[in-house]
C-alpha cells in the first residue's frame, strides 16, 4: 500500500497535469480571440502577434507529452487516473491544433487587410463567436470535470457546421457576382474552414471529457450539420 507521502506526491502530479492543460487551453483561447479581433478591426499588428505566438502552445504541448510519459512509466496508473493522463495527452493535441488554426487565420488576415473588404466579411465573426463559445465551454467542462457541459458542447458541433455551410454559400455567391472579390473570398473560405475545424477539435475534447468522467465513450453518432457534407475545393491545400 502506498504511503501518505507517495499518494500526496502523485495527486500533486495529476493536479500539475490538469493545470498544464488549463494553461494551454487559455493560450489557445487567447490565440483565437486575437485572430478574431484582428479580423474585425483589420489590425495587422495584432494578426502578426497571433501568428507568431503559436510557439508558446507548442512548448506546453511538448511539456505535457514528456510529463505524461513519465507518469505512465513511473506510476503505472489504472482506472480513472489512467483516463486522466491519457485524456490530457489527447486534449493537448487538440488544443495545439486549435492554436495552429488560429495562427493560420492570422496569416490570412494579414493578406486580407491589404485589400478592400467584401460584403461577406461581416458573417465570419458570427462563426468565430460560436467557435469561441464552444472553446470556452469545453475548457470550463474540463476544469470542472462537468460531463453535462461537455455533452452540451458536443451537441453544438451541428450549429457550427450549419453556420459554416451558410457562410460558404454566401462566399460562393459573392464570387459569382464579382470576380474582383475572388482573392478576398478565397482567404475568407480558408478562415471559415479553420473555424469549422476548431469546432471539430472542441467536440473531440468534449468526447474525451465524457470518457474521462464516465469511463465509456459517447455511443451516439456525432451530430453534424450541412457543413459536414459541403464539398471542399481546397481539400488538397487546406491549412495545416
Amino acid at each position: 500500500m502506498r504511503d501518505e507521502h507517495t499518494v500526496r506526491s502523485y495527486d500533486e502530479e495529476l493536479t500539475h497535469l490538469s493545470n498544464l492543460i488549463a494553461r494551454m487551453g487559455g493560450l489557445a483561447e487567447a490565440q483565437l480571440e486575437g485572430a478574431v479581433q484582428s479580423l474585425i478591426r483589420r489590425d495587422s499588428d495584432l494578426a502578426a502577434k497571433v501568428a507568431a505566438a503559436d510557439v508558446k502552445v507548442d512548448e506546453i504541448e511538448h511539456e505535457v507529452h514528456s510529463f505524461t510519459v513519465r507518469l505512465l512509466a513511473l506510476r503505472q496508473p489504472v482506472a480513472h487516473d489512467l483516463r486522466h493522463i491519457v485524456g490530457a495527452l489527447r486534449i493537448s493535441s487538440d488544443l495545439e491544433r486549435i492554436a495552429d488554426y488560429a495562427s493560420n487565420m492570422a496569416k490570412r488576415i494579414l493578406v486580407l487587410n491589404q485589400i478592400p473588404p467584401v460584403r461577406a466579411t461581416a458573417a465570419v465573426p458570427r462563426l468565430a463567436r460560436l467557435a469561441q463559445e464552444v472553446i470556452k465551454e469545453v475548457l470550463d467542462a474540463y476544469v470542472e470535470q462537468d460531463d453535462a457541459k461537455a455533452i452540451q458542447v458536443w451537441r453544438q458541433d451541428q450549429a457550427v457546421d450549419e453556420l459554416y455551410a451558410g457562410l460558404f454559400r454566401d462566399l460562393i455567391a459573392v464570387m459569382a457576382e464579382d470576380s474582383g472579390n475572388l482573392t478576398a473570398c478565397i482567404h475568407l473560405m480558408f478562415i471559415a474552414k479553420n473555424l469549422e475545424r476548431i469546432g471539430d477539435h472542441a467536440t473531440n475534447i468534449a468526447e474525451m471529457i465524457h470518457f474521462l468522467v464516465k469511463g465509456t465513450p459517447i455511443l451516439e453518432s456525432r451530430p453534424k450539420g450541412d457543413g459536414s457534407i459541403l464539398p471542399n475545393p481546397f481539400s488538397e491545400i487546406e491549412d495545416e
